[in-house]
């Protein structure tokens, strides 16, 4: 066999460093996260057995064929490679742990490395890499640490370059930070060095291929029956809706419930920064921003979306969230004959989301007054729905608030639904009820005008064991 293709002799021997994880743990020039175990061995040991074969792939296999056509074929030939280079080791694993040995080093080949068995879970909502050694992931609403780990920072930045390079994009100390999507819809931040003290930074937001419906939201105690019966009502009257709540609280998949709702022969215009709404009606128009290029050129803002979406002849705009200037313009678009319109915002409630769409809305630099912007605000919007995610991960809409209009200098409200929390169980659960104000909306005429009769009984403070009349 030709030199190149012979396996390190380090591969028949263990390793010099395959000793007990207490010595390492308890030799001063490591740490005890260093000493975990993995697969029954050191994890350095693990990490290192990894990295031979590596190298021992590089003279094997032709990469830049295999970058060229990544098909099964491809991938079933490399893997029988790797099983045999694995099969030769003389390391202290077992069967299943040689198969996951193989496996993890194929994932770095095809996939994304240490993360493809975390992007192939479905329970994984969020993936955070802190730096190399350090992998978090949120499931239902928790974060949690997991064993997941990289070698090295520089292991972590060839992941990075190869996630970047793929979808057109770069990362270096001149471009230290980068926002795009992958092709499946999963939503990436990255930040390196020199921002970013402690290491490379990895955000990967998730989305699940079979979109959330409102049988989930029920069964998740999000809201209850009569708040849907609410909302279904107000979308088929083309009621506008600011959908309001913090990071992670499940704004968008809130806005894809509401969506549904809309019917099939409007015609539909979404903007977004990067692309996650799901709609399931055919006639749909999906725009997305576009960053700058490396020459710092090229950049298309929400706001400049907006102004064309308008030309486009839309029954609906959905802005998937309103960070800036393009405010004033959705608002605009909202008293100009395109009711219905959606959008989300971070907000800690119903109150500061005006305040903030009034701050965005003067970003345009247009010196109009403040008045006439709430005036804009209060004329377009119709209900503020509030959602928040809890510290047992799960997440509710605390209040539904109608926008009745102005008192003076300011933009009146009355909230129409709110979630009181009344405390926490022993097993940490949120525990609260949700219940009507009774106040009746003033918006009931158009919902009527509609064909849309609620019951009377709906919004009765004792409305949170409501039936249908």
């Amino acid at each position: 066999m030709p030199a190149s293709n012979r396996l390190p002799s380090t591969l028949f021997s263990p390793p010099a460093a395959g000793k007990p994880a207490s010595d390492d743990a308890n030799s001063g020039g490591s740490n005890s996260r260093d000493a975990r175990k993995y697969c029954g061995v050191d994890l350095r040991v693990y990490l290192e057995l990894k990295n031979v074969i590596h190298h021992y792939l590089l003279n094997k296999v032709d990469l830049e064929r295999i970058a060229a056509a990544p098909d099964e074929g491809t991938r079933a030939q490399v893997f029988a490679v790797i099983e045999d280079a694995v099969s030769r080791l003389k390391a202290p694993l077992s069967g299943p742990d040689k198969e996951q040995l193989s496996l993890e080093i194929l994932d770095e080949m095809f996939g994304l490395g240490p993360l493809e068995p975390l992007l192939q879970d479905p329970t994984v909502s969020d993936i955070l890499v802190n730096g190399a050694k350090l992998v978090y992931v949120e499931r239902a609403g928790i974060l949690e640490e997991t064993k997941i780990t990289f070698k090295d920072d520089a292991h972590l930045m060839r992941l990075i370059h190869k996630i970047v390079s793929a979808i057109g994009r770069r990362v270096d100390e001149s471009s230290p930070m980068v926002d795009a999507r992958l092709a499946d819809g999963s939503r990436i931040h990255v930040i390196i060095p020199p921002l970013a003290i402690d290491g490379p930074h990895l955000s990967i937001r998730r989305f699940g291929h079979t979109p959330i419906t409102d049988d989930n939201l029920l069964a998740n105690q999000t809201l209850t029956a009569p708040m849907l019966a609410l909302l279904k009502a107000a979308v088929a009257a083309r009621l506008n809706i600011v959908i309001s709540g913090g990071t992670g609280s499940g704004k968008t998949t809130l806005l894809n419930v509401l969506s549904g709702y809309i019917s099939s022969k409007e015609r539909i215009v979404t903007i977004e920064d990067s692309a996650e709404l799901q709609l399931k009606q055919r006639h749909v128009v999906r725009l997305e921003c576009r960053p700058a290029n490396v020459e710092g050129k090229g950049a298309v803002q929400a706001r400049q979306l907006v102004i064309n979406s308008l030309r486009m002849r839309p029954n609906r705009i959905v802005v998937g969230e309103v960070r800036g200037e393009e405010a004033l313009d959705m608002l605009q678009a909202m008293n100009t004959g395109h009711d219905g319109s959606m959008t989300t915002i971070h907000a800690n409630s119903p109150r500061d989301a005006i305040a903030r769409m009034e701050t965005m809305a003067m970003m345009a630099n247009l010196n109009l007054p403040e008045k006439a912007i709430r005036k804009q605000i209060a004329s377009a919007v119709c209900l503020v729905l509030q959602i928040a995610r809890f510290s047992d991960g799960t997440r509710r809409m605390t209040q539904i608030a109608e926008i009745t209009g102005m008192e003076a200098d300011v933009v009146s409200m009355q909230d129409l639904f709110v979630f009181e929390k009344q405390g926490v169980s022993s097993d940490g659960r949120v525990l609260g009820t949700f219940n009507a104000s009774g106040v009746r909306p003033r918006f009931a005429e158009r919902l009527k005008a509609a064909g849309l009769d609620l019951p009377a009984n709906m919004f009765d403070q004792t409305g949170r064991h409501w039936k249908k009349d």
